[in-house]
């Protein structure tokens, strides 16, 4: 599988669009911190490149992000957090690519399986001596990218292709095929803001209900789910 290249906004279908605000929230991550992996930045007069380019291309517009980049960014930032630095895990992609075959490796069930050691002939390369031995124990290293990719389907080729956030028994789900990726309710398909935002303009999850012609537990669902996220902001 050759690699993928920049899609434009106009060719957003089935890929989903996030802003890093957008993306920060779904995946309790800073935006900023978002940004400078897939912008890049600069300091102390040294260059930090992305550690790979989006999949939505907006030039001079900003910075925006498709599925697999939100699933891509859950496994990079755990890494980086057990001590791996960005510049590392970014020539570990590089790597990743040529064994796994994919553009965006992190994410793809062949990865779970494979990645550990793509990740430890990149870590041995610097010699860091904590990190060698976690990832040679290979219940670590599954242990972490299993925390990583919770709750995701997979299609055929092993490309992560529906993300529960909050697990299946929410009932809402992330399909980039649908609303242009944003958080809908499984058994409408009717996006989780358009629900929520009918309660605040109907008065009850009622009245939102016999709006969007939904059962009353679709709505239900919807505002529980985002008050979920709303007490994941606010901690």
């Amino acid at each position: 599988m050759g690699h993928t290249a920049q899609l434009p906004a106009t060719g957003l279908v089935g890929i989903g669009l996030y802003t890093p605000a957008e993306a920060g929230r779904l995946l309790r991550i800073s935006p900023a911190k978002i940004s400078r992996w897939l912008r890049g930045h600069d300091a102390n007069g040294t260059r930090y490149e992305p550690l790979w380019q989006p999949q939505v291309d907006l030039g001079d517009d900003g910075i925006a992000l498709g599925f697999r980049d939100l699933q891509e960014i859950r496994v990079a930032s755990t890494f980086i957090e057990k001590g791996l630095s960005p510049q590392r895990v970014r020539q570990t992609i590089a790597l990743a690519r040529e064994v796994v075959g994919d553009a965006r490796p992190l994410a793809t069930a062949r990865f779970r399986s494979d990645g550990r050691t793509v990740f430890l002939q990149a870590v041995e390369a610097d010699g860091q001596t904590k990190l060698i031995d976690l990832f040679r124990k290979q219940f670590a290293f599954r242990d972490i990218v299993e925390r990583s990719l919770t709750n995701l389907d997979y299609d055929e080729a092993g490309i992560p292709a529906i993300w529960w956030p909050l697990g299946r028994g929410s009932s809402v789900k992330i399909d980039p095929a649908r609303s242009f990726g944003q958080p809908i309710e499984a058994e409408t398909s009717v996006p989780v803001d358009a629900l929520v935002s009918a309660v605040e303009a109907e008065g009850s999850p009622e009245a939102a209900a016999r709006v969007w012609d939904v059962p009353v537990r679709a709505v239900k669902r919807a505002m529980a789910f985002r008050r979920a996220f709303d007490l994941q902001a606010a901690a």
